[in-house]
């Protein structure tokens, strides 16, 4: 999704009149022991979520926001203001907003840079584990919709909701921001039957708008300039300025289906280009290059899809196995790598027997759900030999198929990966890392080349 804030954008008239209509479970802050909000920017916090926060304030519940950046640019073409004077005036302006709208409030910035959450995804993850490991439970999770649109909120709203489904003691509400902006009432995008509602008090509502004017770097133009208009002028704070916040449920995620994949191949037998493709010849050649022995004995392959990198493995493995959760491309994995065998088989239910000293998840790890993946690294780590490695490579960018990000993959993974990973090669499209058993030592140290 891109957009420009400088455009006009839907009229906040078309969503006051789909919002009538709508018919939303409330809010209920009855049994929240602490709200935690994420923003990725200086004033997210009090769009999205500023009268929740004056109210759970109100009402004795501790808030802690999480900050995620500065802020600092946010007006990249402008003339008079540079990204660090401007960082400067926004944390002011938080402090000021959050001091309104709720005085004994805590709060942590990470200070990533403003546009860099995606390259600090996991410093992110962990600050918001932390931040739910402290507070008084169970918590209610406040984070932006990962739909909304901009980068730094995907990322901050798909951490929120990868630790919300692994959690018992959190619950999480997500916020649109720039939604009411580029989104269309008419057909929109965002999972409104899962919508829930709270109604602000006349307090609550004033405190979110004397909030949001401690926020002038924002809400005026810091000069006449051309560069240095405002970001969030009247017609966008009337999105965020009515007597009810509105907060979406982003439903539990599920991993991609069998089905789909079989409509997939349907429509296109071979998958991707793996063969003709340049990105996929050379990201398979990479893969293979990162294999830090010449030889295995045993090599599992999980969702080998048309056998492409099956085939490579086969000259660099005793015995391969692929997997892949559809039938149809198997028939010609078993054509293009006759020296494999091949099984159908949904992770991780279906596992296949064996122990094995290399493991390759190509492409897979963001079609699971973040309880499938766990899973399969169990499935891994119990069925892989002390010698044996894991070698997992993921695309960067997004893709509407997938339940997750190749970044949010990745992440997992290392983090519970018991041993440091032996090879980390991350580049604008993909990321490969491979993860080494309790007895592999480093390339040189095999060879002896140092002791």
């Amino acid at each position: 999704m891109s957009f420009d804030h400088r455009e006009p954008g839907t009229d906040p008239a078309a969503w006051t009149a789909f919002l009538d209509d709508r018919r939303a479970e409330p809010v209920d802050l009855d049994d929240i022991g602490t709200v935690v909000v994420v923003a990725p920017h200086p004033d997210d916090e009090t769009l999205g979520a500023g009268g929740l926060i004056a109210s759970a304030a109100a009402r004795g519940i501790p808030v802690q926001v999480l900050l995620l950046t500065r802020g600092e640019h946010s007006h990249p073409d402008s003339p008079t203001t540079t990204p660090d004077e401007l960082a400067a005036v926004r944390d002011d302006e938080f402090t000021a907003a959050l001091r309104v709208l709720a005085p004994g409030a805590g709060s942590t910035s990470l200070g990533i840079p403003d546009g860099a959450t995606r390259e600090h995804r996991s410093e992110v993850a962990a600050a918001l584990e932390r931040a739910v490991d402290t507070a008084v439970g169970p918590t209610l999770v406040v984070a932006p919709w990962s739909g909304d649109g901009h980068r730094d909120h995907r990322i901050a709203g798909e951490v929120a909701e990868e630790l919300a489904a692994r959690r018992a003691d959190a619950s999480l509400l997500a916020y649109p921001i720039w939604t009411w902006h580029w989104d269309d009432p008419a057909a929109s995008a965002a999972p409104w039957d899962a919508a829930r509602a709270f109604t602000l008090t006349e307090d609550a509502l004033a405190r979110k708008r004397a909030a949001l004017e401690s926020y002038p770097s924002q809400t005026t133009p810091l000069s006449p300039a051309v560069g240095d208009e405002a970001i969030v002028d009247g017609r966008h704070a009337a999105h965020h300025l009515r007597t009810t916040e509105w907060f979406l449920v982003p439903a539990a995620a599920t991993s991609r289906s069998r089905e789909s994949f079989d409509a997939h191949y349907e429509r296109k037998p071979e998958g991707w280009d793996f063969e003709g493709s340049w990105y996929e010849r050379r990201k398979r050649a990479v893969t293979l290059a990162s294999l830090p022995r010449a030889r295995y004995r045993s090599a599992l392959e999980l969702g080998c899809a048309t056998g492409v990198l099956t085939a490579a493995l086969t000259e660099r493995a005793d015995a391969v196995l692929g997997t892949d959760i559809s039938a149809a491309p198997l028939e010609r994995a078993a054509r293009r790598a006759p020296g494999a065998r091949f099984a159908q088989a949904a992770l991780p239910e279906e596992w296949p027997v064996g122990r094995w000293d290399l493991v390759v998840m190509s492409e897979v790890g963001y079609y699971l759900s973040p309880a499938d993946l766990d899973a399969t690294i169990d499935r891994v780590l119990g069925s892989l030999d002390d010698d044996g490695v894991l070698v997992a490579c993921h695309w960067r960018h997004p893709d509407d198929e997938a339940v997750s990000g190749g970044d949010a993959v990745d992440a997992r993974l290392t983090a519970r990966w018991p041993r440091p990973a032996l090879v980390r090669h991350i580049e604008e499209d993909f990321v490969l890392t491979v993860l080494p058993g309790a007895a592999v030592p480093s390339v040189a140290r095999a060879e002896r080349l140092v002791r």
